[in-house]
């Protein structure tokens, strides 16, 4: 537990049995733990070392108080941390200024199988510092979204996540659990008809773009560092982040068929979530295996909001929806 402060794990053992035993001596010690006398010294001296316990004239040992002794360790840790991470901003920026003007396979860098583009993925999104753009499109070769532990972790540092998928993606098994999460997590999430590559970008300094399958079936994928290339890849995602449809999908509480009632006043959230994927372009049958519904279920749930709603063609009813917040309007303007 204590190795992420730099104890070896005889340290954490003898400091643990301090804790409880005060005035405690080495031969003590090295009975109770059935250690060797020279690794309980060891472990004592460095223990007295960082402070974390105290000796007494007659050679015997107490430990410090944990949370004024193991509070100073981790402060010291953590300003250890603050200081690496100004290096880093330092070691980034040498990097970027070295790289301007060099060759072009400085530039570019041809990452092959599909373990070595995960690792590049993974990367590039800890690499960000104020967001990371993507396009998603199927099949998940490297790492499907749901394996993604970048995200969250980036996410948690106040990175902002934007990414357009692909309508077909939708189609996928789960996919629209997972939509849901990052949705919640705070990700944004649009619709496009066509996603023209599978693309990541982090901030406007690097990007990652998966290659079609060699002759021999081996994956591969370039690294993109800041170059003329790299800017056209940033205004292709804005573009077509313009352009997409915004996903808006919430949970359910995970309600059964049997179970889901449609409140007087409005729509109920699966039905926001059937309006949601219908308007991204999904066929019946695709949304009602997302939703776990059957499609007689759902032409249920359409008919019902359709008298709701006063109108008698599902065209209408998608008017109607956008216009009183049933489902989000598709827009043209900057991406949000």
């Amino acid at each position: 537990m204590l190795d992420a402060l730099g104890l070896e794990p005889d340290d954490e053992r003898v400091y643990r049995a301090l804790v409880g035993r005060p005035q405690t001596t080495a031969v003590l010690l090295s009975d109770l733990l059935a250690l060797s006398h020279a690794h309980v010294d060891k472990a004592l001296s460095r223990l007295v070392e960082w402070g974390l316990a105290t000796m007494s004239a007659d050679a015997r040992f107490t430990a410090a108080p944990p949370a004024v002794a193991l509070g100073a360790l981790i402060g010291r840790r953590r300003d250890a941390l603050r200081t690496a991470e100004q290096a880093l901003v330092t070691f980034a920026e040498e990097h970027r200024a070295a790289m301007t003007g060099n060759s072009i396979t400085d530039l570019i860098e041809v990452v092959t199988g599909v373990d070595a583009i995960r690792h590049r993925f993974l990367q590039v999104q800890q690499a960000a510092r104020t967001q990371v753009r993507s396009f998603i499109t199927a099949p998940f070769v490297a790492l499907p979204p749901d394996e993604n532990t970048a995200e969250p972790v980036a996410l948690d540092r106040g990175v902002r996540f934007r990414a357009v998928l692909d309508r077909d993606v939708l189609a996928e098994p789960g996919i629209v659990r997972d939509a849901i999460d990052s949705l919640r997590n705070g990700v944004q999430l649009r619709v496009a008809d066509h996603v023209p590559m599978k693309l990541v970008l982090a901030d406007a300094h690097l990007g990652l773009v998966p290659l079609a399958v060699t002759p021999a079936g081996e994956h591969g994928a370039v690294l993109l560092h800041r170059s003329g290339l790299l800017d056209a890849l940033d205004a292709l995602f804005e573009a077509v982040w313009r352009t997409a449809h915004p996903l808006s999908l919430s949970d359910t509480g995970g309600g059964s068929e049997a179970t889901v009632e449609v409140a007087p006043e409005g729509p109920t959230e699966l039905d926001r979530k059937i309006l949601a994927l219908l308007l991204a372009g999904l066929t019946d049958l695709t949304a009602a295996t997302q939703l776990g519904l059957s499609p007689r279920t759902l032409h249920r749930r359409l008919r019902h909001l359709m008298d709701m709603a006063g109108v008698r063609t599902r065209m209408q009813l998608g008017a109607h929806a956008v216009r009183n917040g049933w489902a989000e309007p598709c827009e043209s303007g900057p991406g949000r």
